[in-house]
């Protein structure tokens, strides 16, 4: 029987846990450098039915109905003014039971944890190095050491294991932007809403049938050095309260009043594809490649990633990595180009900008490809 290290506690190590449950031709350790998973957040994310479809095959479909929610549009907005420009029908895309799902991103963890026996996750372990012998040695902090015959990096876009693989190179980069996030309750529209201003975008979406919404804004923010290495600044509530002002004298919803719980945090993106030269390694997630979130595919990339490498694994096939830097090239270049339009802050731009997207919006062969092929391949 051979071996696995996953490597994090996150959606795509967990996910990937799940599949192996299912299939005893290997036996799995998850491995965890916090003490802890906190469930307790309100946070949400967003599920394409590519996603979707792949959970399902877990169980997925029997979670409570209360905890999840089916947009059926995403509709955007003049932020300033609160001007609907247009919106797409996200309904399009669902077939069967797989459909467009938003929910916390908690929710999902706590159900991928309940297939998973506790005695196959080690909290508090640091991964410092890996050394490949007959098998892969792991080394942790606390100076104890495991051997595998395949190890998957799931630790996220600040990845302790790229960055052992590929030094420097294997560190993420700035991205220039800022995430707001923050809870709202009883907001009016139950579908996805998106809002257009200068130099940033917010979403606020249902995530159950509770009336709970999740509200994030990208913000685009110069930072130097040390205030990027400065972990502080982030969790300085009179820096996000700033931010939050900024962003609501841009607009005539009163974010200030109404989104609670607010946290803020730098966005990293990878600088480039990176290739394990071991074959016995892959990276998933967003320690393959984080993307600007803008596309809102970063969940249901992990996911999928995670059952990429399951069928290598039982196929013995070593297509992973060409599948994936494909689909990884498809989603960066969609999450720029998006991130880039829902900020443009010249008049002009602006104008020409709505009147595309008022066309795009309906246009079904567009959108079965920028959509389509990600969401239902």
């Amino acid at each position: 029987m051979k071996s696995i290290a996953i490597i994090g506690a996150g959606i795509s190590g967990l996910y990937l846990a799940n599949l192996l449950e299912k299939n005893k031709s290997y036996s799995y350790k998850i491995f965890e450098k916090k003490p802890s998973l906190d469930l307790s957040d309100g946070y949400g994310i967003q599920l394409s039915v590519n996603s979707i479809n792949l959970l399902n095959k877990t169980g997925f479909q029997k979670m409570n109905a209360r905890d999840v929610y089916f947009p059926k549009k995403v509709n955007f907005f003049d932020a300033k003014v609160l001007k609907k420009i247009c919106d797409i029908d996200l309904s399009q895309f669902n077939f069967e039971n797989n459909r467009y799902t938003t929910l916390k991103r908690s929710k999902l963890i706590e159900f991928l944890l309940s297939n998973i026996p506790k005695e196959k996750i080690n909290f508090n372990s640091d991964l410092v190095d890996i050394k490949q012998h007959q098998k892969l040695n792991l080394f942790f902090r606390d100076n104890h050491k495991e051997e595998f015959d395949y190890i998957v990096a799931a630790d996220g876009v600040y990845s302790r294991t790229k960055e052992i693989l590929f030094k420097k190179e294997g560190l993420p980069k700035y991205f220039n932007s800022i995430a707001l996030r923050g809870n709202i309750h009883n907001f009016k529209d139950l579908d996805i809403s998106l809002y257009l201003g200068p130099n940033f975008h917010f979403v606020i979406y249902p995530i159950n049938q509770n009336n709970e919404f999740n509200f994030i804004s990208i913000i685009r923010k110069e930072l130097i050095e040390s205030e990027i290495s400065n972990r502080n600044l982030f969790n300085d509530e009179s820096f996000t309260n700033k931010l939050m002002k900024q962003i609501s004298s841009k607009s005539n919803l009163n974010l200030t009043e109404i989104v609670k719980d607010i946290k803020c945090f730098p966005i990293f993106v990878s600088k480039k594809i990176q290739i394990p030269s071991y074959k016995n390694i892959f990276l998933t997630g967003d320690a393959f490649f984080s993307f600007p979130p803008s596309f809102a595919q970063g969940a249901s990339q992990s996911i999928e990633a995670a059952h990429d490498i399951f069928n290598d694994l039982i196929d013995n096939s070593s297509n992973y990595y060409k599948k994936r830097v494909l689909k990884t090239k498809q989603i960066n270049s969609r999450s720029s180009t998006n991130h880039f339009a829902f900020h443009l802050a010249n008049p002009l731009n602006v104008f020409f900008r709505n009147i595309f997207l008022k066309y795009l919006s309906k246009n079904r062969k567009f959108l079965e490809n920028y959509l389509g092929k990600i969401y239902k391949n």
